[in-house]
């Protein structure tokens, strides 16, 4: 625990000959609670960056018409006869 503590440059209280466990961990506790938070934040602007995209991939994907449509052609039995009368 010393050396984790000396790691993180702790330094012990006023009156205090050692950093306490106590004081050790409620400033850890206090780092890793933010932490967390700015995680969970963060990962979900990115989710939503992510379903954005998708939404305009499919947008896009919808705009192009996946057949081409073409026009009649008078070439059939049915105009020949239609067209002869």
């Amino acid at each position: 625990f010393l050396e984790t503590a000396v790691y993180f440059c702790m330094k012990p209280k006023m009156g205090e000959k050692e950093v306490s466990p106590h004081s050790f961990f409620s400033i850890w506790h206090e780092f890793s609670s933010d932490f967390k938070d700015f995680w969970k934040k963060e990962n979900k602007l990115i989710l939503q960056e992510r379903v954005k995209e998708a939404e305009e991939v499919c947008r896009q994907k919808k705009g192009k018409s996946l057949y081409n449509i073409r026009p009649k052609h008078d070439s059939g039995i049915v105009s020949k006869n239609c067209s002869s009368t």
